[in-house]
């Protein structure tokens, strides 16, 4: 009995024993831990100009990009290199579609040609400078010819940048014009969305799908 006593006494210990073990420590793994990215530099006024005029040539408006680009390339406080690609950029969206402005282009392209010729932006201005010559020369043939229609005339007019007579073109003979250069005359400033002036109505179909109801900011057309 002494010895089952004693047996019982040290069994009773060990299961004590066992059942205080101390809990595992607390996990203190920190790969969870969000580290915090370094704010990105602000943009200096040079990109955010050219960030702008990319934006509005993205969202379809060529005429306001080429205007940002040109308050851009007057700014005297750019140098070189920047005044260059800016040139390259103006030409290149004259030249495009919604630019509207092949001689505007030539003049561009000719003038990093001629002025900036230790600049990245030479090499692409050569080749371009010959594309928009070449398109240039078409368009005044077209504009010339007497065989030509006068819609023909009116698209050549306009490609060329010649915006003034092609619009009394349209308007001396009430040529219907399709909704790509409307919105164009619209985006330079030709058409206004403004219900208290009069003459023709053009309904002109956005960006966006909306549709707006325009007419000559000049009364007199």
């Amino acid at each position: 009995m002494i010895r089952f006593s004693f047996f019982a006494a040290a069994s009773a210990l060990a299961i004590a024993a066992c059942s205080t073990t101390p809990a595992p420590a607390p996990d203190t793994d920190t790969s969870s831990t969000t580290v915090t990215e370094p704010a990105k530099p602000a943009l200096s006024g040079f990109e955010l100009g050219l960030k702008t005029a990319d934006d509005l040539a993205k969202a379809g408006n060529v005429p306001a990009a080429i205007s940002r680009l040109m308050q851009l390339v007057g700014d005297t406080s750019i140098n070189a290199e920047q005044k260059a690609e800016t040139l390259l950029r103006l030409g290149t969206l004259s030249l495009g579609d919604g630019g509207y402005n092949a001689l505007a282009a030539v003049n561009y392209f000719n003038e990093i040609v001629t002025k900036h010729p230790s600049t990245k932006a030479y090499t692409t201005a050569v080749p371009m400078l010959a594309q928009a010559k070449s398109k240039a020369t078409s368009l005044k043939a077209i504009a010339s010819s007497a065989t030509a229609t006068r819609s023909e005339k009116f698209d050549a007019l306009f490609a060329l940048g010649d915006h003034d007579e092609a619009v009394d073109l349209m308007t001396q003979y009430n040529l219907n014009v399709g909704n790509e250069p409307l919105l164009a005359m619209y985006q330079i400033g030709y058409l206004c969305d403004d219900s208290s002036l009069t003459g023709k109505l053009y309904s002109v179909t956005d960006r966006d799908g909306t549709a707006k109801s325009l007419r000559f900011c000049d009364l007199g057309k």
